[in-house]
C-alpha cells in the first residue's frame, strides 16, 4: 500500500469494475475483420493524445517547470501535416503523408526549441514562457490553414488513428512505443537521475556540474515532439485541421493525469507508469461520462466531482490518518479506552 502507484492503481480497477457491474457490456471484447472491437480497446485508441501529451508534461514538471503549450503545439502540427496533405497532387500517396508528417514534427521541435530557450538560457518562468506560445500557436495554425477549418481525404493518414495492426488500433501501438522510449531514457540512462536532480534543486545540481540548461531546454523540446505527434493523431482522427479545437484544455488533463500518478507538481521524482495509470483513468472516466448520458454542459461537474473523490482517496495524509487510527484501536484492544480521555475516566 505504501506504493506510489498502489492507489492510482486501485482508482483504475474501480472505475472498471464499476462500469462493468452498471453494464456488463463494457468489459466485453468481440473480433470483427480481424479487429479487437469494445469499450477497453475504444479507450487504449482514444488515450493516445492525451497519453503522448501526459509523457511530455511528466518529464517537464519534472525539472520543476509546465508546459501550457501542449494544446497549441498539437493545433500547429495538425495544420501543417494537412496542409501539405491537402496541396498535394496525390493525398493517398504513402511518400505524402510521411513528409506531412515529418514536417508537423519537425515544426513541433522547433516550437519546443523556442520554449526550452525561453526557460532554460533566458531564465523566464516556465508559466509565462508557456502560456506566449500557448496564446499565439493557434494564431499560427489559422495563418496556416488561412483561418479555414482544413479536411482532406487520405487513407495513410486516417490510418494513423483508425488503423488496425494485429488486431489492435494503431494508434494504440504509437502511445505504447512512446511509453516504451521515455521509459527506457530516463529509467535506464543518468538522464533521469540527472532530471530528478535538476527539479529536485537546481542550485545543488548546478554546484554538482549537472548542466540543467541542456536538460530543461531537453525536457521542452521532447514535451513538444510528443505533442506534435498527438497532434497528427488527433488530426488524423477527425481528418481536419482545426485550431481552435485540435488540443483544446489538454494541459490541463495531462497536468490532471501526470499528479494522479503520483508526480509532484514540486519537480524531482516522477513516475512515467504512473501518469499512464492517471491518463486511464482521465479516459475511463469520460467513457463513463457519455455512458450516463451526461449532458455536455454539466460534465465537467461530474467530472471534477470524481476527480476529487480520487484525489481525495489518494491523499498522503488520509492514509496517514486512517493508518494511525487503524492503529490506535488494534493497541487498545476491545473494551479498552481508545483516548487519553478514556484512560483517565
Amino acid at each position: 500500500m505504501k506504493h506510489r502507484l498502489f492507489w492510482p492503481v486501485v482508482a483504475l480497477v474501480s472505475l472498471i469494475l464499476i462500469n462493468t457491474i452498471a453494464r456488463s457490456q463494457f468489459a466485453s471484447i468481440t473480433v470483427r475483420d480481424d479487429r479487437l472491437y469494445g469499450a477497453l480497446i475504444d479507450i487504449l485508441r482514444q488515450s493516445a493524445p492525451l497519453m503522448l501529451v501526459s509523457l511530455g508534461m511528466t518529464i517537464v514538471i519534472a525539472t520543476r517547470g509546465i508546459d501550457l503549450s501542449v494544446g497549441a503545439v498539437m493545433a500547429v502540427s495538425g495544420a501543417v501535416a494537412l496542409t501539405i496533405i491537402d496541396d498535394a497532387t496525390d493525398p493517398n500517396s504513402l511518400g505524402t503523408v510521411m513528409v506531412a508528417v515529418g514536417a508537423a514534427i519537425l515544426v513541433s521541435l522547433v516550437l519546443g526549441v523556442w520554449n526550452g530557450f525561453l526557460v532554460s538560457a533566458l531564465g523566464i518562468q516556465p508559466i509565462i514562457a508557456t502560456l506566449v506560445l500557448m496564446l499565439a500557436g493557434r494564431g499560427v495554425a489559422l495563418l496556416i490553414t488561412e483561418g479555414f477549418i482544413t479536411t482532406v481525404n487520405s487513407t495513410p493518414f486516417s490510418f494513423i488513428s483508425t488503423g488496425y495492426v494485429l488486431l489492435l488500433p494503431v494508434a494504440f501501438f504509437i502511445w505504447v512505443a512512446a511509453v516504451a522510449v521515455v521509459g527506457l531514457i530516463e529509467r535506464r540512462t543518468a538522464l533521469g537521475v540527472l532530471t530528478e536532480a535538476v527539479g529536485i534543486n537546481p542550485e545543488a545540481s548546478r554546484l554538482a556540474g549537472v548542466r540543467s540548461t541542456g536538460i530543461i531546454w531537453t525536457a521542452y523540446a521532447a514535451s513538444a515532439v510528443l505533442a506534435g505527434i498527438a497532434g497528427v493523431i488527433y488530426a488524423s482522427n477527425i481528418r481536419a485541421a482545426d485550431a481552435n479545437a485540435a488540443g483544446q484544455f489538454i494541459e490541463l488533463y495531462a497536468i490532471l493525469a501526470v499528479v494522479l500518478g503520483g508526480t509532484s507538481l514540486m519537480g524531482g521524482k516522477f513516475s512515467i507508469a504512473g501518469t499512464v495509470v492517471g491518463v486511464l483513468i482521465i479516459q475511463t472516466l469520460e467513457s463513463t461520462i457519455l455512458f450516463l448520458g451526461v449532458p455536455s454542459a454539466q460534465s465537467p461537474v461530474f467530472f471534477a466531482i470524481v476527480v476529487v473523490v480520487v484525489v481525495i482517496i489518494q491523499s498522503p495524509n488520509l492514509h496517514r490518518v486512517l493508518r494511525n487510527t487503524f492503529r490506535t484501536t488494534r493497541s487498545a484492544g476491545p473494551g479498552e479506552p481508545t483516548s487519553d480521555a478514556g484512560a483517565a475516566g
